[in-house]
């Protein structure tokens, strides 16, 4: 037996029908009729590099696949997927450890696509001091350490919450993407038990904070987090595309009090 390879018109739709957007619309922002759309998706008309690439603009299709569109069109990839270790990456990876130094004694970190670690301060270290062995054999996955029985989980204080947020966030992820390795870890972490975390009695109370924070004990100290997410604008590489830096911004004076004096 043998399996049909996509072709880019067919690939092209179904971005455009996961995105919600009728070929009349496509077309409109790419500069081009609805008849020229519908002829490229039925492969009556080979598009253009340049169209393909304006498409996949206009469908916010992941880098990563825009690769793949190109091949099915039958031209070269045009973005590059340098391994993060390659020596051309260099003054990338020492910018992102200045970043995560210098943003101490707060926790930050960067990871890929699919959640795993690629690099951590002493915050992040911090915080994942006693989990077992098992779970911080490299690669550190964020997202298992985060919501395994056996890791974070038990400590956070609201746990149902920020499990619930972290959930939606990867379910938005694949709806944007077609990835399989995090829809298998979407999987894997939302049916983890969930364990009664030491504040869950205080899961109802209204939260006193500017966005949904973190809350977590340490060592005897509750602290609380908010989340930041950012990556970088403009990527030409895969790699760098697929890379996010999460900061943990103190949520209250207690949190930043407790964290300057592990400082020294």
């Amino acid at each position: 037996m043998t399996t049909a390879i996509p072709t880019v018109g067919s690939l092209l739709r179904t971005w455009r029908e996961r995105r919600g957007i009728s070929q009349l619309e496509l077309a409109g922002r790419a500069d081009s009729s609805s008849r020229h759309i519908s002829f490229i998706e039925t492969g009556r008309s080979r598009p253009s590099e340049e169209m393909v690439l304006k498409l996949a603009e206009h469908l916010d299709v992941p880098m990563r696949e825009r690769n793949s569109l190109l091949l099915s069109a039958g031209y070269a990839p045009r973005y590059a997927h340098t391994p993060l270790d390659d020596p051309s990456m260099g003054t990338l990876r020492q910018g992102l450890e200045r970043l995560l130094s210098g943003y101490e004694p707060y926790p930050a970190l960067v990871v890929d696509a699919t959640y795993d670690v690629i690099a951590a301060n002493r915050g992040i270290l911090m915080l994942l001091d006693g989990l077992p062995e098992h779970l911080l054999v490299p690669p550190l996955n964020a997202m298992r350490i985060t919501l395994h029985p056996e890791g974070l989980a038990p400590r956070i204080r609201n746990i149902r919450e920020w499990r619930g947020h972290l959930l939606a966030q990867m379910e938005r992820q694949i709806a944007l993407a077609r990835s399989e390795p995090l829809r298998a870890l979407h999987e894997e972490v939302s049916a983890y038990p969930v364990p009664d975390g030491p504040g869950d009695a205080e899961a109802d109370e209204p939260v006193p904070y500017f966005a949904l924070p973190l809350v977590i004990e340490h060592d005897g100290h509750v602290l609380s987090f908010v989340s930041s997410i950012s990556t970088f604008n403009t990527p030409m590489d895969v790699t760098v595309a697929e890379l996010a830096i999460e900061t943990l911004l103190p949520a209250d004076p207690a949190t930043v009090k407790y964290l300057r004096s592990l400082n020294g």
